[in-house]
């Protein structure tokens, strides 16, 4: 009798919102679970494609310029970091971009806190002031990472790092990542132009028309898949300037064999090469990253860096 009550219909149906209710409650979390990684780091992060959770720190507070063009954050100077959950650990990559002063204490504050660093070098060239971006990456408990992050950021002059654990400022998103805001303001520059010779659709944000083009291959760091979100997608930014122009930046994603016909096919269009490095150190397959730079032309432009990405294995009908 007592088994016969506990299935009746009558017990399920009450029970039932309960259960409902328990089992959401287990669910929940995943999402929530970011808000203490938030409140470590100072600041709201976005969920991104691939269940990564990503912070932007633009460096608003610098004053960049490079042949005559002061550089939006948005263009080429937003600091960022990517957490991703793998079982019982978190992933951690980012890049911060550093003042040359900013370089050794930072570097030292992150080595003290567990926190590697897998890359340092420029972006640009021939910017003033000289201003150096620094690929860091750890793994292990996602609050303990961003607690070590912030000690860093609170090194430099970085919009909201002075104060880790009570700003709460939520940054624009970074330049290869991030929702566009709901409604962007329009940018001086022929948009719909830029897209169709670049045959890819971009998105305002900060006053920089973006794309994101991630590649075909899946990478992986240390059995671990690296989703574009975390910095693996090419990323191309254009600055309008003025007259139909704009100043562009970002960093083609290449294989090695891709380098130099990459490299062709921008300096037979007019942009230069301003860096080709390593971001990361295990990754497979083993990446090389191009910064790029030119300001003209902006649908001339494009068509260039179409003729670029047309010598890679990217998903080039496909943006962010």
């Amino acid at each position: 009798m007592k088994l016969y009550r506990l299935c009746s219909p009558a017990l399920l149906l009450a029970v039932a919102p309960l259960l409902a209710h328990q089992l959401q409650a287990q669910q929940l979390p995943a999402a929530n679970d970011w808000k203490p990684v938030d409140a470590a780091l100072g600041r709201s992060g976005q969920m991104q494609p691939g269940d990564v959770y990503k912070f932007a720190m633009p460096r608003k507070d610098l004053k960049v310029t490079k042949d005559g063009v002061t550089i939006a954050p948005g263009l080429a100077l937003g600091s960022w970091a990517a957490f991703k959950k793998m079982g019982d650990e978190t992933m951690l990559m980012g890049d911060l971009v550093l003042t040359e002063d900013e370089i050794e204490p930072v570097m030292l504050k992150l080595q003290q806190e567990g926190i590697e660093q897998t890359a340092i070098h420029n972006h640009l060239l021939g910017e003033t002031p000289r201003i150096m971006y620094m690929h860091v990456g750890g793994h292990g408990d996602a609050v303990k990472l961003a607690t070590s992050l912030a000690s860093a950021l609170a090194l430099t002059k970085t919009p909201g790092g002075s104060s880790p654990r009570t700003s709460n400022v939520a940054e624009a998103p970074a330049p290869t990542t991030g929702a566009p805001s709901a409604t962007p303001k329009p940018i001086d520059l022929d948009t719909k132009g830029v897209e169709q010779a670049l045959g890819l659709s971009g998105k305002v944000n900060g006053g920089i028309l973006q794309f994101g083009i991630p590649r075909k291959e899946k990478i992986t760091e240390g059995g671990m898949e690296i989703p574009p979100s975390m910095g693996t997608a090419t990323a191309i930014n254009f600055q309008p300037t003025g007259a139909g122009k704009a100043a562009i930046s970002g960093d083609f994603v290449l294989l090695a064999n891709e380098v130099n016909p990459v490299i062709r096919a921008l300096r037979t269009h007019g942009i230069e090469v301003e860096a080709m490095h390593n971001h990361m150190l295990t990754e497979q397959p083993h990446l090389y990253f191009m910064h790029f730079w030119a300001n003209d032309d902006a649908t001339k432009l494009a068509q260039g860096l179409r003729a670029a990405l047309d010598q890679t294995n990217s998903v080039k009908s496909a943006t962010k």
